[in-house]
């Protein structure tokens, strides 16, 4: 077991989550409620992470994220290191790639709240924001739970992009999904099935959670 690798995979993971959700929620809201010019456009490039092909993904951020960008070349001036082949270039590319995992479910839970329920938020003097807090947020609790496991679990087994945008260093870029690969490549079966194991039982624990969460909240609401 490369305990190395499964840390880092669960950091990735974590960070992604953390700094995700808050910026999905910012772009969920007006995209469940406003109507906008260019919002179709907005929608599908949000959602184009789901059905290009991880590889070419990675290629385009390899490229927006390397030394001749202004990204990169902005980054490396400012830190001294590269954000390509590195742990915080892995972590840009991961909430590049987690978007709509995250934004799409609490779309949906932002889409499912009655207008009536903001409107008498709003009849009660409560601000914009204040309603998004004590109203909103509550009722979109389904899908804010749903794309924090959605993200984590996702981000636990990416590997095209990681590999494109990460490479294969240990401690740094290496994550569980690349070690996998790497056991195969070596003929270590054993040590590739133990982890894909474990990677399996993580992602199944995480969406059994969430349905067993959501049917005892429901049923209390109910």
């Amino acid at each position: 077991m490369d305990w190395s690798a499964l840390g880092l995979s669960l950091k990735l993971a974590a960070w992604t989550t953390l700094l995700l959700l808050p910026l999905a929620v910012l772009l969920a809201r007006p995209l469940a409620w406003s109507r906008f010019a260019g919002k179709g456009l907005l929608e599908a490039l949000v959602a184009l992470p789901l059905v290009l092909p991880p590889t070419v993904l990675g290629f385009y951020l390899l490229y927006a994220l390397g030394g001749n960008s202004w990204l990169g070349h902005g980054y490396a001036a400012l830190t001294g290191r590269t954000l390509v082949f590195s742990f915080d270039g892995l972590l840009v590319a991961s909430l590049i790639f987690n978007l709509p995992f995250a934004l799409q479910p609490i779309q949906r839970g932002f889409d499912a709240i009655p207008r009536a329920a903001r409107e008498a938020a709003w009849t009660c003097g409560l601000s914009p924001w204040r309603t998004l807090w004590r109203v909103e947020l509550p009722l979109a609790w389904p899908g804010l739970l749903s794309a924090i496991v959605l993200t984590f679990a996702h981000t636990l087994g990416e590997f095209g992009v990681v590999l494109m945008v990460g490479g294969n260093i240990s401690s740094e870029t290496r994550t569980v999904a690349i070690a996998i690969y790497d056991r195969v490549q070596a003929l270590d079966q054993e040590g590739a099935a133990s982890m894909s194991a474990l990677l399996v039982a993580i992602s199944f624990a995480a969406i059994a959670s969430l349905n067993l969460l959501t049917r005892r909240i429901g049923r209390r609401d109910g």
